[in-house]
C-alpha cells in the first residue's frame, strides 16, 4: 500500500487563476502513481452543480476532480455550495441539501459560522480517514484580509487540515510579482508557515526568459517556485465558470451542423454542452441575440437558476419568438431542465419560490405545464440512453397524452417528445451519452454523410485528464511536491 501523504492545498492570488484545473491534474497524477486521492473544497460558489450517487448536490468542479481521481463524487468533497440567485443573495447548500437563501452580508456574519465551520471540518475528517492524499482547493484570493475572521475555505481550512499549501498565480493577467508577494505578505506569520511552494500558471512565450523572474520571486518570498505552467488550449477540462461562454464561436457557414445554445442570464449547468464542443459532427456556439439562431440546425434551451426571470427576458429580447420561428422552419429544439419548463405552455410559481411573478406563458412548443415548488429534486438517473442527473425545482405535467422522452430504470418517465425535432427533459448530462446524441442527430443523417461517426465522450475525457497530468509533470517539480507531502512535521 502507498505511503500516506499530507493533504495538499492549492490556493490562489485571485479568482480564475487555474486552481481547479491544477487540482484536477494532481488528482490524476496521484491516481496514476498508485495513491487513492480525493478532492476537497470547503466552500464553492457556482451555478454549475452536480448530483452525487446519493442524490445530493455539490459543485461541478469537485465532481470533475473526483472523476480525475477515479472515484465517485460525494458531498464531503464540497460541503458548502453557494448558488447565486441575484447580485446580492445565494442559495446555501449544506452537505448536499438547500438550507435557505442568504444575502452576502448575512452569510458572512460571525453568527452561525461555528455551525458551518464544524460541518466543513467534519467533512474533511471523513475524507482524510478514507483517502490519501486529500487534494484541497481554496477559493478566490487567500488575502481577503477583511474576511479572515470568517474564513472557512482558505488558510483557516489549510491550518485545520495540516495541509502543505501551494500558491497559484496567473501570469497571463499581469502583475505576477505584486500578486505573489502581496498575497504572501498579507498573511499572518502562522499562515505563511503553511505556504510551501508557488506555481506560476498560464505562461505564454519562452519559459527560459522567466528564469530571472523565478529567482526574484524566490528571493522576495523565501518560498520555492515549483513550476511555471504554460498556457494551453489543446487540453479540455470542464470550466467552473460560464463567464467566457458568450465569447465562444458563433454560426459557421462551413460547419456540418450548427448548434446554438441560448445564453440565459441565470444559466446553470453549462457543462451539459461540453461534449458538443468536441463532437466533430457539430459546431457549437452560444446565442444571445435572435439573429444568432436564424440559421441554427439545433437550438438548445439550457438549465436556469431562475426559469421565470429568464423566460421573461427571452420574451423581451426577441429570443423566445426566434426559437418558435426556428421550430417552424424545421430546426430541432431541445430543452433541458429550466429550458424544458420554458418550452411548455406556462410556468407557474404560486408560492413565489423564484419571485413576484406567479404565472408566465411558455413558448408553447410542448403540451406541458410547470408549477415551481419549494422542494429541490436532486438525483442521479439511468435511462435507455445512459446516465444523467436531475437538479431542479418544479413539477411538469402533460396537458395531452403523455409522450415521454426518457424511460428511467426505476420505472418512471421523464420529459416530453413531440417528434424528432422537438423535445425536453429534466436530465442534465444526457448529452454525455453517445446514444442520445446519435438519436438527436438522426434526422440529419443525410447531411452528415461520412462524418456520422459516434463520439466517445468518456474516452475523450479520460484522455484529457491524462494529458493534463502529463503537462503538469513536464513543467512542475512533482518530485519536490512528493517530498513536501512526505516530510515529517
Amino acid at each position: 500500500m502507498s505511503k500516506r501523504l499530507h493533504p495538499l492545498m492549492f490556493v490562489g492570488t485571485g479568482s480564475d487563476v487555474g486552481k481547479s484545473v491544477i487540482a484536477a491534474g494532481f488528482c490524476r497524477i496521484f491516481l496514476q502513481d498508485g495513491y487513492h486521492p480525493a478532492p476537497f473544497k470547503a466552500q464553492n460558489m457556482s451555478l454549475n452543480s452536480y448530483a452525487t450517487p446519493e442524490g445530493l448536490e455539490i459543485g461541478r468542479a469537485q465532481a470533475v476532480q473526483a472523476e480525475a481521481a477515479g472515484i465517485p463524487c460525494h458531498t464531503d468533497m464540497n460541503p458548502i455550495l453557494l448558488k447565486p440567485q441575484s447580485d446580492h443573495t445565494s442559495q446555501v447548500v449544506l452537505n448536499g441539501k438547500p438550507v435557505g437563501n442568504q444575502s452576502a452580508g448575512s452569510y458572512f456574519r460571525n453568527e452561525g459560522r461555528d455551525r458551518l465551520r464544524i460541518a466543513v471540518h467534519e467533512a474533511f475528517d471523513r475524507l482524510a480517514a478514507q483517502y490519501s492524499p486529500v487534494v484541497m482547493e481554496g477559493a478566490g484570493s487567500i488575502s481577503e484580509i477583511n474576511l479572515r475572521h470568517v474564513d472557512l475555505v482558505n488558510m483557516s481550512m489549510a491550518m485545520y487540515a495540516g495541509a502543505d499549501v501551494i500558491l497559484v498565480a496567473d501570469i497571463d493577467r499581469g502583475g505576477v510579482f505584486a500578486s505573489v508577494y502581496g498575497s504572501i505578505m498579507l498573511l499572518t506569520e502562522e499562515e505563511r508557515k503553511h505556504i510551501k511552494g508557488i506555481i506560476i500558471n498560464k505562461f505564454r512565450g519562452d519559459i527560459q526568459l522567466f528564469k530571472e523572474g523565478i529567482q526574484i520571486i524566490e528571493d522576495l518570498c523565501h518560498i520555492p517556485v515549483l513550476g511555471v505552467i504554460p498556457y494551453f488550449t489543446d487540453i479540455h477540462i470542464e470550466e467552473e465558470d460560464s463567464v467566457s461562454l458568450e465569447h465562444k464561436a458563433h454560426y459557421a457557414q462551413s460547419a456540418t451542423l450548427n448548434c446554438a445554445v441560448v445564453l440565459l442570464r441565470h444559466m446553470s449547468n453549462f457543462t451539459d454542452f461540453d461534449v458538443l464542443e468536441h463532437d466533430p459532427r457539430i459546431h457549437l456556439y452560444y446565442a444571445s441575440n435572435a439573429s444568432d439562431i436564424e440559421d441554427a440546425d439545433i437550438v438548445i434551451l439550457p438549465g436556469s437558476k431562475s426559469t421565470i426571470d429568464d423566460l421573461y427576458h427571452l420574451r423581451r429580447n426577441g429570443l423566445a419568438e426566434a426559437v418558435v420561428k426556428a421550430r417552424r422552419r424545421g430546426a430541432t429544439i431541445l430543452g433541458i431542465c429550466g429550458g424544458y419548463q420554458m418550452m411548455g405552455r406556462e410556468v407557474c410559481d404560486p408560492h413565489h419560490t423564484e419571485g413576484d411573478i406567479e404565472r408566465i406563458p411558455g413558448l408553447g412548443l410542448l403540451p406541458v405545464t410547470t408549477i415551481i415548488d419549494g422542494e429541490k429534486k436532486t438525483r442521479q438517473v439511468t435511462c435507455e440512453f445512459g446516465q444523467g442527473y436531475e437538479i431542479h425545482q418544479g413539477t411538469t405535467t402533460p396537458l395531452e397524452k403523455p409522450s415521454p422522452l426518457l424511460h428511467l430504470h426505476n420505472g418512471t418517465e421523464d420529459g416530453y417528445k413531440v417528434d424528432d425535432h422537438c423535445m425536453g427533459t429534466y436530465v442534465h448530462g444526457i448529452l454525455d451519452n453517445t446514444a442520445f446524441i446519435d438519436a438527436l442527430l438522426q434526422p440529419f443523417t443525410d447531411r452528415l454523410a461520412e462524418n456520422n461517426r459516434p463520439f466517445d465522450y468518456h474516452a475523450f475525457k479520460e484522455e484529457q485528464y491524462n494529458r493534463l497530468a502529463a503537462h503538469i509533470r513536464k513543467y512542475v517539480n512533482v518530485d519536490k511536491v512528493y517530498e513536501l507531502l512526505s516530510t515529517n512535521k
